[in-house]
């Protein structure tokens, strides 16, 4: 099933569940981050804004918080019996809204009672089975450094255009076909261009081109400007109102303020914009 859809299983699938000997297993359980069959197994999800964040920053691990504050709860104790029996478990990775991305195998290899965490770590993404053991600290690495390439290429540009409601952030088009997800600050950038909503704009094919060669900008507090190079083209009525006629309006935000763009990545972006003339 992920095969077909570019490694990615949607909530429909994880709501239908599976039948393995007879049993039948479903794979979210809406109040609780672990689901326990009846043939032992255990199955793990968590939320995924965090889990994103700490993908991006992380060198071998991620956390997993508790349930509740009760770490002798039976969820709890489910994490700290994964980890004693080094059982290979599956993560569904929210990839976008509506989208997961399983993560095959990851262990269980802390538990901290004290912060109600757990640490997870993943193993060889290639060729995992059941039979699977706990990584190495190169193995994590590797692993992690995989599984923040996935989460990139599948999470970035469907994160972004959800947040605005899948309209360019300049021309309100509505059309998400034609739009791309823009870095504020390019993904080379190890310190700011991670593939965060707050890093990103939803644009059109020509106002993304444009942004990327530094014809248009947007500062700080959400303004669009047109480089004078921009400016000084005469050449049809699409330059005019499409491009040279956005200067000084301001973008559309996302309906979360929590995925605002960044104000110090649109600082550094601007910066360059200004310097290129």
């Amino acid at each position: 099933m992920a095969s077909v859809r570019d490694g990615c299983v949607e909530a429909s699938d994880l709501r239908g569940a599976f039948v393995f000997n007879g049993e039948r297993i479903p794979l979210i359980n809406p109040q609780r981050g672990i689901f326990k069959p009846r043939s032992g197994a255990r199955i793990w999800y968590d939320d995924q804004r965090e889990a994103h964040r700490q993908i991006y920053v992380g060198d071998e691990t991620i956390e997993y918080a508790f349930m509740g504050t009760d770490p002798s709860a039976a969820d709890n104790r489910w994490l700290r019996e994964a980890m004693e029996e080094q059982i290979p478990i599956i993560y569904f990775l929210g990839s976008s809204p509506g989208k997961y991305e399983p993560i095959i195998p990851a262990f269980v290899v802390g538990w901290d009672p004290g912060r109600l965490r757990a640490q997870l770590a993943f193993g060889a993404l290639i060729g995992a089975s059941a039979a699977a053991i706990p990584p190495g600290a190169p193995e994590r690495r590797y692993a992690l450094r995989e599984v923040k390439h996935r989460l990139h290429q599948s999470s970035f540009r469907d994160a972004v255009l959800a947040a605005y409601g899948g309209q360019c952030a300049i021309s309100r088009l509505p059309e998400p076909t034609l739009l791309d997800a823009a870095h504020v600050v390019v993904d080379a950038d190890e310190q700011l261009g991670q593939p965060v909503i707050s890093n990103g704009l939803p644009l059109s094919k020509i106002h993304h081109a444009a942004f990327d060669a530094q014809l248009i900008g947007v500062d700080p507090d959400y303004r669009v400007h047109v480089s004078d190079r921009l400016l000084e083209l005469h050449d049809g009525p699409f330059l005019e109102l499409g491009l040279k006629k956005i200067g000084g309006q301001l973008i559309k935000l996302p309906r979360r303020a929590a995925d605002y763009p960044d104000r110090a990545r649109l600082a550094f972006r601007f910066e360059q914009f200004r310097r290129a003339g």
